[in-house]
């Protein structure tokens, strides 16, 4: 029994010891756990899968967002040329449906109802039309970004085949204004009416062979 007795208060100081290193030890690393707690939470914030963040938008989604938005708003410009001022576009901050995420979603404008539209509504021709008008809306944005620096060369492959003749006419002055301001604007086409609006024209025909250009 005495035996016993010594070994139950040895192990009582040997728990004591260990529970008070163990106090210690915790006591350090409590400003570590408030550091990692704080730098988690910014990360989540970043990721876009804190609760905090409203909109679900990642840090890096957040600063493309602020671009596309720029670019919609310069793609707009076109686009009501391009529609004769039917359609312009919207940046939408919330998410699409099906999508978890917002920021990089664009909503069509419909002018003729006023109401908003998804651009996967608009027909064949209107979503070349807003595609080409996003695409040089972007070179707009980039010009600015790059200071000035002009993107001189555009090609446009396909898509005019989808246009009706008014929609056509209004695409070909937006295109004939950017190579008047100096840009060259190469066109892609098996369209055979764009022949009589382009006198400048490099004509491929396919063969056996393989295609060769025409001479």
């Amino acid at each position: 029994a005495v035996a016993r007795a010594g070994a139950t208060r040895a192990r009582v100081g040997s728990l004591e010891r260990l529970s008070g290193s163990l106090d210690d030890l915790l006591a350090e690393r409590a400003p570590l756990a408030a550091q990692h707690r704080t730098v988690d939470h910014l990360s989540r914030l970043a990721e876009g899968k804190s609760a905090d963040n409203r909109l679900r938008m990642s840090l890096s989604g957040y600063v493309l967002a602020a671009r596309l938005e720029q670019v919609a708003t310069c793609a707009s410009q076109r686009l009501l040329r391009m529609s004769s001022g039917r359609f312009s576009l919207l940046h939408s901050a919330t998410a699409a449906r099906g999508r978890g995420r917002g920021g990089l979603h664009l909503r069509v404008l419909d002018s003729w109802t006023g109401q908003e539209r998804d651009p996967a509504t608009l027909s064949g021709g209107e979503a070349f039309s807003a595609s080409l008008a996003l695409a040089l809306g972007l070179a707009e944005v980039v010009t600015a970004e790059a200071g000035g620096t002009l993107l001189e060369t555009l090609f446009v492959d396909e898509g005019f085949g989808s246009l009706d003749d008014d929609t056509l006419d209004d695409v070909m002055s937006v295109l004939d204004d950017l190579r008047e301001g100096g840009r060259t604007v190469g066109i892609v086409s098996h369209v055979a009416d764009l022949r009589q609006r382009i006198p400048a024209q490099v004509r491929v025909s396919k063969g056996r062979h393989g295609s060769v250009i025409d001479t």
